[in-house]
């Protein structure tokens, strides 16, 4: 055994070499081979075989110092397996583990960090796989480092209202309780809360998000608090103002975020639930509080921006101001806005980006844009949201947004399995962002089941849930096994 990770590209011995040099193998060992396509070099290891099989490629280094390492490589998987990911045992402590995320097209690098106690360590390509199964796995690099997210966190903004009108939450054994304890006992370690300025229903504004805010404080959470500057849902189709901000100049405008910024966080701080996170405007792609607002005019954007950044600052120095853009997978449209943002003076401490899978491209895509606004930038990133169903069928008589198969992402069911995978695996790539910059993963609205009047229209008490099937709790209002991701490491 060496010191060193041997061979680690694959690369010695070339194509259709059974066992590469300096790796071994146990089990179904004909279903580990080396073949043409790599990521760096012309070669790669691949797990497959016609019938169901069960192989490890590993390779055993001792001699080691002790010490914080991490193993690095480039991975694909068309999906399928009961089991696909790369482990470091027996290296003094508890076994660590990444799966591969389903990708059969473009590479995606993953981690796995150990702390070695024992001078030796086992990297282990693991494959328990069914008849045409698949995996490549390329570029293992073995180095000194560490890795791991900090945020594992959920937009709860639903949550008020959801009680208010007999929503239940249960934990997993079906003892009803408070969702903020059942979350927080899953894992969860940062709470998101949206704020609009003057809601027809009465729901997230000031004085909603300052009562729930003493909760998730209370469970020892962090706290995001996202400000849409609107009263009504604001995204890349929509960015309207607040009523009571109509007809106000630009001016003005920039006067209205800065005190509503203020006043909500000030209120927070003076209660004791000072908020950690702030976003200056949710999915703001084309800007915020249209049309003054719009990316058609940068420099009374960054106006805004700006009135927001200083306002909470004055409250909290230390509060991270985040901006966040949807469309994750979109490289050139969030290097456009930032490049923009930046080049007219917007100050901010770390980026979001909204990434769903089955709207916002590949898994590689998501990898590559995070990774580039990570660098480019110099900033850490984050998911404000992302979110994948459990089931298809509704739990109301509204149509749910994600309903059908073809909808999905491939390899990624809709079933519990298949939301707790997802969300790993999205948690795994954030994870793995170069220079230790990837922060975690906000789950989007993992309390909104199906309750009468908790809609997605706050001016319609009668509008139905469109989500409760990406929620995380079920049909009988049971925590899912899925919320086990936050434990992700």
């Amino acid at each position: 055994a060496a010191s060193t990770l041997t061979n680690g590209g694959f690369e010695t011995g070339g194509a259709g070499t059974a066992t590469p040099a300096g790796w071994s193998e146990y089990g179904d060992t004909g279903a580990s081979f080396t073949e043409s396509g790599g990521h760096g070099g012309s070669y790669r290891l691949s797990h497959w075989a016609a019938t169901a099989y069960k192989v490890e490629t590993y390779q055993y280094l001792s001699g080691l110092a002790n010490g914080s390492y991490k193993l690095t490589a480039w991975v694909r998987s068309g999906g399928g397996q009961k089991s696909a990911h790369l482990a470091l045992r027996n290296c003094g402590g508890a076994e660590q583990r990444t799966d591969l995320p389903v990708s059969a097209g473009g590479w995606i690098r993953i981690v796995v960090p150990v702390e070695v106690t024992g001078n030796q360590c086992t990297i282990s390509v693991n494959s328990d796989a069914n008849a045409g199964n698949w995996i490549n796995v390329d570029d293992l690099t073995f180095t000194p480092g560490t890795s791991g997210t900090s945020v594992k966190g959920a937009d709860i903004s639903s949550l008020a209202k959801s009680e208010a009108k007999g929503g239940v939450y249960r934990n997993g054994s079906g003892t009803a309780g408070d969702a903020l304890a059942i979350l927080r006992s899953s894992g969860m370690n940062y709470a998101r809360l949206k704020v609009w300025v003057n809601p027809a229903d009465g729901y997230n504004n000031k004085a909603r998000v300052l009562a729930v805010a003493k909760r998730v404080k209370a469970q020892g959470m962090k706290l995001l608090v996202d400000f849409h500057y609107s009263d009504f849902w604001a995204d890349p189709g929509r960015q309207d103002k607040p009523a009571a901000w109509a007809g106000h100049s630009y001016g003005q405008l920039r006067t209205d975020v800065y005190n509503h910024t203020y006043d909500v966080l000030n209120a927070l701080k003076a209660q004791g639930t000072t908020a950690d996170m702030v976003q200056v405007g949710n999915e703001i792609n084309g800007g915020m509080l249209w049309n003054e607002g719009s990316t058609s005019d940068w420099t009374r954007l960054a106006g805004l921006l700006n009135s927001g950044y200083d306002a909470v600052k004055a409250v909290n120095s230390s509060t991270t101001v985040a901006l966040h853009l949807a469309k994750g997978g979109d490289l050139e449209g969030t290097r456009w806005w930032f490049d923009n943002a930046r080049s007219h003076g917007v100050r901010f401490d770390a980026i979001g980006l909204s990434y769903y899978g089955y709207w916002h491209g590949t898994l590689a895509d998501f990898q590559t844009t995070l990774d580039d606004a990570a660098a480019r930038y110099g900033k850490p990133v984050f998911v404000a949201e992302t979110a994948y169903p459990f089931r298809l069928d509704s739990g109301d008589a509204h149509e749910n947004i994600i309903d059908t198969g073809d909808e999905l992402v491939a390899g990624y069911p809709a079933s519990v399995a298949g939301q707790t995978r997802w969300t790993n695996d999205v948690a795994s790539i954030v994870e793995a962002v170069p220079g230790g910059r990837g922060l975690g993963v906000f789950y989007w609205e993992a309390t909104w089941t199906a309750v009468g009047g908790n809609g997605w229209d706050p001016t319609d008490a009668a509008s139905g849930n469109a989500w409760e099937n990406q929620a995380l709790f079920g049909y009988d209002d049971r925590a899912l096994s899925s919320t086990s991701w936050f434990r992700h490491r």
